[in-house]
């Protein structure tokens, strides 16, 4: 019997103890998180809508955030952390690997975060409500009138003030490759006048594989790149600017990807 043959045992009870433990850790922040929107939900959107208070419901999501992190044993780090605009609306625009990068973005980027999210979140009532409320935007690529009007909405917020999540790729790349973008968060950029941050995102794969429910500890990686300026494009420029942030966020995980090595 080879060494390796001796290990296999072991390492499929340690396979299965480290999927029991995900499995239990899921559980209770699906238990934890779902109590705290229940519990903190409705009376925190009523607060906000009497008093105007829309800080309290970035305070309590960013609070539910923060809950989700501790019960999984989720971190990130940040490289860049400097080109985010505390001073100005951007549209932050980042690659998509896992239903955690949109948490953990909307945690690690901004206070005050706005996001253009697919329309199927309507479904969930108590959490469509306080993302209305708090003035994200929901987006129906299967509806084209629909999905203008969305754009159309979110380049008046970023006139407003409010900066912006988007990821192009309209869903998860199964790898580090990056899926076509599509245009609509560019057009509200360039017709709001707004700069576009590059944000890269790795790691969340390893916290939770498409098609699976449960959650692993893991340590993601966050690249912000320089702000690109959209100032006098139109919307015959979108190619171009689709393709400037395509590149720039294809660096950024490279460097993220020879980080990994090196460590």
């Amino acid at each position: 019997m080879t060494a390796r043959e001796r290990e296999l045992p072991g390492l499929f009870f340690y396979d299965q103890q480290h999927v029991v433990i995900a499995a239990v850790r899921s559980v209770l922040t699906y238990i934890a998180v779902s109590l705290y929107v229940a519990i903190a939900g409705p009376p925190g959107m009523l607060l906000a809508l009497t008093f105007r208070w829309k800080d309290l419901l970035y305070w309590l999501g960013h609070t539910g955030v923060r809950l989700g992190l501790l019960t999984t044993g989720i971190t990130f780090r940040v490289t860049g952390k400097e080109h985010v605009l505390r001073d100005r609306a951007a549209v932050y625009c980042s690659n998509h690997q896992s239903n955690i990068d949109p948490p953990i973005l909307f945690e690690a980027l901004h206070p005050r975060m706005h996001i253009l999210y697919k329309h199927e979140i309507d479904q969930i009532p108590i959490l469509a409500r306080a993302f209305r409320m708090g003035g994200f935007i929901p987006v129906d690529r299967r509806n084209k009138e629909a999905s203008l009007r969305s754009i159309e909405q979110g380049a008046q917020s970023l006139r407003a003030g409010n900066s912006f999540l988007i990821f192009p790729e309209g869903t998860r790349s199964k790898t580090d490759a990056l899926l076509p973008f599509k245009k609509g968060g560019f057009v509200m950029a360039i017709n709001a006048g707004a700069p576009i941050v590059p944000v890269a995102i790795r790691g969340g794969r390893a916290s939770m594989r498409r098609g699976s429910p449960l959650i692993y500890p893991a340590t993601l990686d966050i690249r912000v790149g320089k702000a690109i300026e959209t100032a006098g494009m139109t919307v015959e420029d979108r190619s171009r600017l689709v393709a400037m942030v395509q590149a720039e966020i294809e660096r950024m995980l490279q460097e993220s990807i020879a980080a990994t090595s090196r460590s």
